[in-house]
């Protein structure tokens, strides 16, 4: 298979009658913080940072392969780790990757469907180093629309959260807003915000400071991003916190355009959607959601083992070791799993 290496795990100690067992985890390359696309066509692209440059490896048969890496591009002072690093979405004709530097500027790059290349197209806040924390979070419908939220700082030197979104029709990101003005003066600084997208149903989660407590707060959209209605705390309890937890958890839109969130509050995941009471899942941090709507899948660390568990069962499996996972599901009953372990980008189908 082109450009991927086995990776063995010993299951017992290596002695003459140890049992070694080849699994189906390979290294994609060297690189930290990987984010998975899967565009109209069914293409898979996971995109990872190295240093200062943004690589993008690219399958055709439902993640079986991938080939050789490729430049996206070369960011100086680029943010990478903790949440911070090359963000990815795609959608028809195009795959976009945004990439943040140190200076506060958010770079962006644009793939057209079956080029090869990546081009560079240029700065999505439109004032200055407004966005120097690094943390951001972009996503797209099915029909070239994209949507971008971040950390800002332009009223006040003070981080709240900013929107873009990008047209198809127009092609240019549009003027940068302000969704969100925490009322204790700013949001959570160090927490990555995260956005999910369904025709035009739009949602927002980030890590809010209010009264010294740091919860997960939503904003919704049910037209395309124009506006945001009242923010909404998620999860019955609180979380008071002289700190930043660095985990900003996951988002996206259930049926009946519900929104679907998973988060970490105190060392303990939950699930939660609009409406219902909140579900523990277990301990660990830094979660995500995958499967379908209907079947929620959460992927989550605890201590240095990556686990997946089916909301439905709540029977957890493990992905591998490591940190930082993020999936998406290839097919009927297979999904990819992609991580950072030891500066390496593993990858798995189960």
């Amino acid at each position: 298979m082109k450009n991927w290496l086995f990776f063995i795990l010993l299951v017992t100690g290596f002695t003459a009658q140890a049992n070694v067992i080849l699994t189906d985890v390979y290294t994609v390359g060297k690189g930290k913080q990987p984010q998975i696309s899967v565009d109209n066509a069914g293409i898979v692209r996971v995109v990872y940072g190295l240093d200062d440059k943004v690589l993008c490896a690219t399958s055709t048969d439902h993640a079986k392969t991938f080939g050789n890496p490729v430049l996206v591009a070369q960011v100086p002072g680029m943010h990478l780790g903790m949440g911070r690093g090359p963000q990815l979405a795609s959608s028809g004709r195009w795959s976009i990757v945004t990439v943040m530097d140190q200076a506060g500027d958010i770079h962006w790059f644009k793939q057209s469907s079956g080029a090869a290349k990546w081009q560079a197209m240029g700065i999505i806040n439109d004032m200055k180093g407004s966005a120097p924390e690094g943390m951001m979070a972009i996503g797209a419908d099915n029909k070239d629309n994209f949507y971008a939220v971040w950390l800002d700082v332009r009223i006040g030197k003070r981080n709240q959260i900013c929107f873009s979104s990008l047209s198809a029709k127009s092609g240019k990101w549009a003027a940068n807003r302000i969704i969100y003005q925490s009322p204790d003066m700013h949001v959570c600084e160090c927490c990555k915000p995260s956005i999910a997208v369904a025709g035009n149903t739009v949602a927002v989660m980030f890590r809010n400071w209010i009264n010294g407590s740091r919860d997960l707060y939503t904003l919704k959209s049910v037209n395309g991003g124009q506006s945001f209605l009242a923010a909404q705390k998620m999860g019955l309890g609180t979380w008071k916190l002289d700190g930043c937890p660095m985990d900003g958890g996951d988002i996206r839109i259930g049926a009946k355009n519900q929104v679907q969130t998973t988060w970490q509050r105190k060392g303990e995941i939950y699930f939660a959607q609009d409406g219902d009471p909140e579900v523990y899942i277990g301990k660990g941090k830094t979660c995500s959601l995958t499967g379908k709507v209907e079947q929620p899948v959460i992927t989550y660390k605890d201590r240095d083992t990556l686990k997946m568990m089916a909301l439905s069962t709540k029977k957890a499996s493990v992905i591998g070791e490591g940190d930082f996972a993020k999936s998406v599901q290839i097919t009927k009953d297979r999904f990819l799993f992609v991580w950072e372990q030891a500066g390496q980008i593993r990858s798995r189908l189960l």
